[in-house]
């Protein structure tokens, strides 16, 4: 978990006079706002996980009415807020790796382009090696280089 203070969680990812607040706290200071929005996040992912995953399941039709999806739609969103909050999946804290080794990245090429100097290249990862084929299996897959190839069914009559 991170060390900076935690801004309150709006009540949903959609109470737009909270998530205009974070805004406004993001501007002033981004690091402090960081973590509420990767938890905004991965409250609003796993409510759409929730919400697939009831689309998947045949319904009923004894509760199959728009008012029971209503329900069960305010339902997930409650549920995924209460997920996030208790630790959830974990996406909100590998969004805040991230997002703080990005911001940490851009005020260092701020830094160095303030005083001249050019920010230095990432180094490159080498090209992965393609897997080789056993010479058995290699031999499986060689065809003949010229002539005409016969269809045959696996009975041995023509198609």
């Amino acid at each position: 978990m991170s060390d900076t203070p935690r801004l309150t969680p709006p009540s949903t990812y959609l109470d737009f006079g909270a998530l205009g607040q974070l805004r406004g706290e993001a501007s002033r200071d981004p690091g402090k706002a960081v973590r509420a929005t990767a938890e905004q996040f991965e409250a609003f992912f796993i409510q759409q996980m929730l919400k697939t995953m009831r689309d998947a399941v045949e319904k009923s039709e004894l509760v199959d009415n728009g008012k029971a999806d209503l329900y069960q739609d305010l339902m997930d969103k409650e549920v995924s807020l209460q997920m996030t909050r208790r630790g959830g999946i974990g996406l909100a804290d590998m969004l805040e790796k991230q997002m703080n080794r990005l911001q940490q990245a851009a005020s260092t090429e701020q830094a160095l382009q303030s005083r001249g100097t050019k920010a230095p290249a990432l180094p490159l990862q080498p090209a992965a090696e393609a897997l080789r084929l056993k010479p058995a299996a290699a031999r499986a897959y060689d065809m003949p280089a010229s002539g005409p190839y016969k269809i045959e069914r696996p009975d041995g009559g023509r198609p």
